[in-house]
């Protein structure tokens, strides 16, 4: 099973100056490949605390320069706030840097906040996702880019330098609600699975997807990755403590940047299921959603953390696994503990797992 190191470059309550921060994930990046993960990858956030990485390509791009085995993966690149042509540009540039490193993740978004400042209807999200995804998967695949569509009229242009290989087999999409599937299944892509709902909901979706894809494609659906924010100590009371403390820290993050519990949803086109998720947290309430969030997750001993993830891959089949080490505010050297501990004890066991799919 291939493991990679998730950064997300939280600075929750603006509590040190960004740049610290930004110092601090770089030196755990950094430590990525010395210590055994075999890629880094970076999520795409904008204007708030929740994540200040606005550019995840610029990112991976200082972080190819100072690997040189590693894969990198955009977990995600959100389509609709970016011209498709210079995605499929800069996307084929730091291929072609890296010597074919690229792992290419793609979404859609959903922050009201995010979409009003790129001046964006929420309700085109899917509809300029589409046209986006097909724009630069063709494109990264033919070499050139061309495409008429409702919202982009594109007149054919090579793309250069000329993408060197197939993004096939190593482009995933982030997934959510279940219509979602069917249109990855389309596209020809993978699933990447950010956790916040059951394992075997999420695996029975997938089963569908699955089946979606050999109907479409002909053949296998390719691999899935899964994310986890992982917390592992060796005392499982601390670990506990500290779990709670810093995942349900991350999670009171995506409820306020998404404003999870709030009526947005309702009405906007294409987000009929994140209205559902905010009825169900409202009705629970953001406490029992914060338990349900930690609770999806890694932590505990070791041995703990390894049992988790092997839950995982049987339930939902992955062959990737993305751990988050820094989040919620925690402090830089606990961070490093936590990833050094699971690099050493947890990742070569769940390097040696095979597909259960």
């Amino acid at each position: 099973m291939h493991v990679g190191l998730a950064a997300i470059f939280q600075n929750p309550g603006k509590a040190r100056p960004d740049v610290d921060m930004y110092r601090d994930e770089l030196r755990l990046a950094d430590l990525a490949e010395p210590l055994g993960f075999e890629s880094i990858w970076a999520a795409e956030h904008h204007f708030t605390d929740y994540t200040l990485c606005p550019d995840t390509v610029q990112f991976l791009t200082y972080m190819a320069g100072r690997t040189t085995s590693v894969g990198l993966g955009t977990m995600i690149i959100v389509l609709p706030w970016h011209d498709p042509v210079r995605v499929a540009e800069q996307v084929s540039v730091l291929d072609s840097m890296s010597g074919g490193r690229v792992i290419l993740g793609i979404g859609r978004g959903l922050g009201r906040i995010e979409f009003e400042g790129f001046r964006l209807p929420m309700d085109e999200s899917r509809e300029r996702f589409l046209e986006s995804a097909e724009i630069v998967l063709r494109g990264l695949e033919n070499g050139y880019i061309e495409h008429d569509g409702r919202i982009f009229k594109q007149p054919r242009r090579d793309i250069r330098p000329f993408p060197h290989k197939s993004f096939r087999g190593r482009t995933y999409a982030a997934a959510v609600s279940p219509e979602s599937f069917r249109i990855m299944a389309e596209l020809g892509v993978g699933i990447l699975i950010i956790p916040q709902k059951p394992w075997q909901t999420v695996a029975d979706e997938l089963a569908a997807y699955r089946d979606m894809y050999r109907e479409v494609n002909g053949v296998d659906a390719p691999g899935t990755a899964a994310a986890g924010w992982v917390f592992c100590d060796r005392d499982e009371d601390r670990a506990r403590e500290m779990a709670y403390r810093y995942i349900g820290g991350y999670y009171e993050s995506v409820l306020q940047h998404y404003e999870l519990a709030g009526e947005h949803f309702k009405g906007t086109k294409g987000y009929e299921y994140y209205d559902k998720m905010s009825q169900t947290i409202n009705k629970y309430g953001e406490d029992e959603a914060v338990r349900f969030f930690v609770d999806l997750h890694v932590w505990g001993t070791p041995e703990q953390c390894y049992e988790k993830i092997l839950k995982i891959q049987s339930t939902v089949g992955c062959d990737r696994f993305m751990g988050v080490f820094s989040y919620g505010g925690m402090h830089p050297e606990e961070a490093e503990r936590n990833m050094r501990l699971f690099a050493a004890e947890v990742m070569p066991e769940v390097k040696a797992l095979k597909p259960s799919l």
